[in-house]
């Protein structure tokens, strides 16, 4: 059973969008503007951005290209930067260490790909007790083309996850998927809706 998180502290985990996780993901312009709408957003209102980079031998080594931020998102010294080698963030990173450090309970989640890290991420955020706020416009994924022909569209991706953020339930948890104009940094002593 998953300790839940006392409190109404915020912080945003934006996670992955770097230039070889986005490139050729749908709708990647629109999105990576959404996601650097939230993380101006948070740091307006004086939540703190946690950044999680993936790396990885064969598509993502550390250094490379591909592995670099997207040009239009810039950690600012003193953000939490967290490396990862799985899909969950939480996964053997220090994550989880930094959010106990700043007293966060309620996590705002953004970034790539919405059919892995998100929503590993989401899932492990919710199973280690605290709140969620995926924000629906925020995240993406490239499409899905399986050996067989069959084809899962990055939109219907994109789509499922939200959906699921809305109904799932977990006890004493709260999670949701809201736009991110609608998601309410400034509403710190609140939980996030």
């Amino acid at each position: 059973m998953a300790t839940i998180r006392e409190g109404h502290r915020p912080a945003l985990i934006v996670v992955d969008v770097q230039v070889g996780v986005v490139d050729g993901a749908w709708e990647a312009p629109r999105v990576v503007a959404n996601v650097a709408r939230a993380v101006e957003r948070a740091r307006t209102a004086g939540v703190p951005v946690i950044w999680v980079q993936h790396a990885d031998e064969d598509e993502l080594p550390k250094g490379s290209p591909q592995w670099q931020w997207v040009p239009e998102l810039t950690p600012l010294p003193g953000e939490p930067l967290i490396g990862k080698q799985f899909n969950s963030a939480f996964e053997q990173t220090t994550l989880e260490r930094e959010l106990e450090g700043l007293g966060a309970t309620q996590l705002v989640l953004a970034g790539a790909a919405t059919n892995w890290c998100i929503r590993a991420t989401a899932y492990g955020a919710l199973e280690r007790g605290y709140d969620l706020t995926l924000i629906s416009d925020a995240h993406t994924t490239a499409t899905m083309r399986f050996d067989d022909g069959t084809t899962v569209e990055a939109a219907d991706i994109v789509k499922e996850l939200n959906l699921a953020m809305t109904w799932l339930t977990y006890p004493g948890r709260k999670n949701s998927a809201v736009l991110v104009e609608d998601v309410d940094f400034a509403a710190s002593g609140e939980r996030l809706s």
